[in-house]
């Protein structure tokens, strides 16, 4: 039993703050303005200038590709290409792994203004086979080693560029294959659990996975099942089979199906295969949309009807439409009064297709670190789509305003997890009549996460009955002006009421207690 005292900040119904809260045994047994005497004897935490708030939810990440990118190489931050390959450079003395894994590559934030190349590569690893992974998950760059040993099954593929070494569209997807292939299991249980814990010194308690690209076997959801049921310390996965098949869900038990991938209707303004209504500035076209509306109304209608939650990647305003206007159709077909599908990335949206949003209760888990992001900023987008576009991108005031819930999320590796940043492009977004308020933002990376995979009855918000899922900030974000809110710290995450500790259990023996489990936790 714990008593904390400070500023609790609840996020209940009404965003209420009081100067209590009492955990025992892993649950809020109260919260209040006053302590009642049955409790003034109990052990305190004295919070100060702290504040205490619920766990973060990211409602959108590929975990099984961020604990593998995580383990190898991140250059997002890297100036120029000569840093790259200096990292690669270094990373490789050091590495045992038999393939090198860098990922994060961007030519908006390098002073190159280009991708790494080959040549560059291979001057610092050249026997080593090696890799570095674009930003946005959808092309990369090989050394000559690799090369060698892939080229007879890339050499036919649409995007195979050797001369340059860049790989994208289906020659990125069999690079891809091969490397999540060529991962032991024992080392991807071990990534998959240091990533928990990365998550949880960041504040949070739940992860939203899409799951289901690359490895054999839809292994990863295979193991993120596992993984999710014999999780220690309270850590929560829920996940989300990236497939228009729906027995891939079905057969596992899992009541949702979606993501990117397989369910993305289009692709990125980084590769500028967006699916826009209007053609992109700088080019002809109007980007890629993946399916016609027959496929993608028959995925949305069988799921729908076999009561699972469904979720579509939908980044232009045509995708948006395309998702917006089926999941419209489907529930007119088969109506649901508490379906909690969502329509991910949404960054330009249509008023019409919000207006659906709004009326069929869809609702959308929004990236906000993708305001004024360093890997695509928002010169290259006004230059591809025109600054009247570029100012509508991730309008979260209207999207808000029109009463549709938001959630947040990372879409990991793309962007590193960070509530924090999160919570600071909310509140200042570059569009500044599109901001929210610091009591919308929290709500938004807090409840409404845990809302959106229908856990909001035991966690989400700091109420008497729920779990103790709660987080220890540097300071309150409510007291903070907005443009400081980046400067808040997580200083410690409680899970079920206990200070957060790594996974320590060997693979074999998580894969075998979550065979064994029934918590169930990625239901």
């Amino acid at each position: 039993m714990r008593v904390y005292h400070g500023s609790i900040l609840t996020v209940d119904e009404k965003d209420t703050v009081v100067q209590y809260l009492v955990e025992d045994s892993g649950r809020i047994v109260f919260t209040g303005n006053e302590l009642p005497a049955k409790w003034s004897d109990a052990p305190r935490v004295e919070l100060g200038d702290r504040a205490l708030c619920p766990s973060f939810a990211d409602t959108h990440a590929h975990f099984a590709s961020f604990a593998t990118f995580n383990a190898g190489l991140n250059v997002m931050d890297a100036e120029s290409n000569t840093d790259i390959a200096d990292a690669l450079h270094d990373f490789a003395a050091s590495s045992t792994s038999s393939l090198l894994l860098a990922f994060g590559a961007s030519s908006h934030s390098v002073r190159e203004r280009r991708l790494v190349s080959r040549e560059e590569l291979d001057r610092v690893c050249g026997r080593k086979p090696a890799v570095v992974i674009k930003y946005d998950g959808h092309a990369c760059i090989v050394n000559s080693a690799l090369l060698a040993k892939l080229r007879k099954r890339l050499e036919h593929l649409r995007g195979y560029h050797p001369e340059s070494g860049e790989m994208n569209q289906e020659a990125f997807f069999a690079v891809s294959d091969y490397i999540t292939n060529s991962i032991s299991l024992p080392t991807l249980v071990r990534n998959m659990q240091h990533a928990m814990d990365l998550y949880a010194s960041r504040g949070f308690g739940l992860v939203h996975s899409v799951s289901g690209v690359g490895f054999a076997l839809n292994l990863d959801i295979t193991l993120e099942c596992l993984l999710a049921n014999s999780a220690q310390n309270g850590f929560q996965l829920r996940i989300f089979p990236q497939s228009l098949n729906i027995s891939t869900a079905t057969r596992r038990h899992l009541p949702r199906i979606g993501g990117c991938f397989e369910c993305a209707l289009d692709g990125c303004f980084g590769s500028k295969d967006a699916a826009l209504l209007s053609p992109y500035i700088d080019e002809a076209g109007n980007g890629v949309l993946y399916y016609d509306d027959e496929k993608v109304l028959k995925f949305v209608e069988s799921a729908n009807q076999a009561a699972l939650q469904i979720e579509m990647h939908a980044i232009g305003d045509k995708a948006f439409d395309q998702a917006a206007r089926c999941l419209k159709a489907a529930l007119e077909k088969h109506p649901r009064s508490d379906h909690r599908h969502g329509i991910i990335h949404a960054c330009l949206p249509t008023d019409d297709g919000l207006d659906i949003c709004a009326q069929y209760g869809i609702h959308l888990p929004v990236q906000p670190a993708f305001i004024d992001w360093n890997q695509e900023p928002d010169a290259y987008l006004a230059d591809i789509l025109g600054q009247e576009r570029a100012a509508k991108l991730n309008p979260l005031r209207s999207m808000s305003d029109r009463g549709i819930r938001l959630s947040a999320g990372s879409d990991a590796p793309c962007t590193d997890p960070d509530p924090i940043i999160w919570l600071s492009k909310a509140c200042n977004h570059t569009n500044p009549a599109e901001s929210l308020t610091i009591q919308e933002a929290l709500r938004m990376c807090t409840y409404n996460g845990y809302w959106a995979s229908f856990d909001e009855k035991n966690r989400g918000s700091l109420e008497a009955g729920k779990i103790a899922d709660m987080v220890i900030l540097s300071k309150s974000p409510y007291a903070t002006p907005a443009n400081q809110l980046s400067e808040i710290t997580v200083e410690q995450t409680f899970l079920s009421g206990e200070a957060y500790q790594p996974q320590n259990q060997n693979p074999a023996r998580a894969l075998l207690a979550g065979m064994g489990s029934a918590n169930h936790s990625s239901s």
